[in-house]
């Protein structure tokens, strides 16, 4: 009988120590198709990828000096990107003027614009990037735009017009162009002069005794050979950039105008990147931004002297304080008060 219960005793553990192993070797087994350790295939929280083309359009000709930062920005966003953001530039209006291009962005047809004074036409600070004798230079230019007033300006782009300013590009400063010298007010007598779609440009020029006329800046130079002007007014680049020199005998530096201009993208199409591709756009913005001071420093100096060369002529002998004084009325008659206030601190920045 001892015997035999020992036998039995013995044969109960046996039972036991296996029931132990196989329960252990169950809860060590981990769910059919799922490796020990490491978690199931996802995204990762990885961004979209992208495939997306935006279209840039301008006034300046292939060679002009936006268009050649244009397509360095354009060069920086697709490698940045990895491509898969790429920009297309059509310069010469070929996509239309500043405020069709406007108007396409907002309408998704297209997507940058190089725009300035004519986003008056929807933000009244954007007056602001050109007023007649606001500016002593391009250095009282260039701390308004980096400063708190340009904060204001590219604020107000956002909300009014839903444009976001990526880069910007000083302007050299505006002068006017004729067949004959043209040194005071009283030498304009209704002169017949285009001027942009810029109403305070029009008024300010009316003020001085000149007929200006609004006109797309692809139409000008046929105007101009055509007689149907008598002139126009532009930075030395643009007047070199278009030929101007074959209709114009005289640039007459009044110097009435000194301004910038933006490189902007519609707020809608900016949301729809990726952060990271958010992130590459204004990284080369900040990168073209240096590349755009640089340029213009070497190439504005030499607008003038070519078109001296192909045989402009060039008259220095201005009255600027008289032009000042003959649009100064219509400038602060025309300027509203929000306009007005930021007109008197850019003055008063400048002291």
């Amino acid at each position: 009988m001892k015997k035999s219960r020992f036998l039995a005793l013995g044969l109960v553990l046996a039972m036991s120590v296996t029931a132990l192993v196989g329960c252990g070797a169950a809860e060590d087994k981990e769910p059919e198709g799922e490796t020990p350790g490491v978690e199931e295939p996802g995204n990762g929280g990885a961004e979209e990828v992208q495939d997306i083309e935006w279209k840039l359009g301008h006034l300046g000709n292939d060679t002009h000096m936006w268009n050649v930062t244009a397509l360095h920005f354009a060069e920086l966003v697709e490698e940045k990107t990895g491509g898969q953001l790429t920009i297309k530039v059509y310069p010469n209006e070929s996509l239309g003027n500043e405020i069709d291009n406007i108007n396409m962005i907002q309408s998704g047809a297209a997507d940058m614009v190089i725009s300035g004074e004519s986003m008056q036409n929807w933000a009244d600070r954007a007056a602001l990037m050109a007023v007649p004798y606001a500016f002593n230079n391009l250095d009282h230019l260039r701390s308004v735009v980096e400063g708190e007033i340009g904060d204001e300006i590219e604020a107000e782009l956002s909300e009014k017009i839903g444009l976001k300013p990526l880069y910007y590009h000083v302007r050299a400063p505006r002068n006017l162009t004729s067949n004959r010298p043209i040194s005071t007010p009283a030498d304009l007598d209704g002169f017949k002069m285009r001027v942009p779609n810029v109403p305070l440009f029009v008024e300010a020029w009316k003020a001085a005794g000149a007929s200006p006329q609004v006109m797309a800046f692809s139409e000008v130079f046929t105007g101009l050979q055509q007689n149907v002007l008598e002139g126009q007014e532009n930075p030395y680049d643009l007047i070199h950039s278009a030929n101007f020199n074959e209709v114009q005998e005289y640039a007459n530096e009044t110097e009435h105008v000194y301004g910038w201009l933006y490189a902007l993208v519609g707020e809608k199409q900016f949301s729809e990147l990726t952060e990271s591709n958010q992130a590459a756009v204004m990284e080369a913005a900040a990168e073209t931004q240096t590349f755009a001071d640089n340029l213009f420093e070497e190439e504005i100096s030499k607008y003038k002297e070519e078109l001296i060369e192909r045989g402009m002529k060039i008259n220095s002998e201005v009255d600027k304080d008289a032009f000042r004084e003959a649009m100064a009325p219509a400038v602060q008659g025309f300027l509203n008060e929000t306009q007005l206030d930021l007109y008197n601190r850019i003055v008063e920045a400048g002291k």
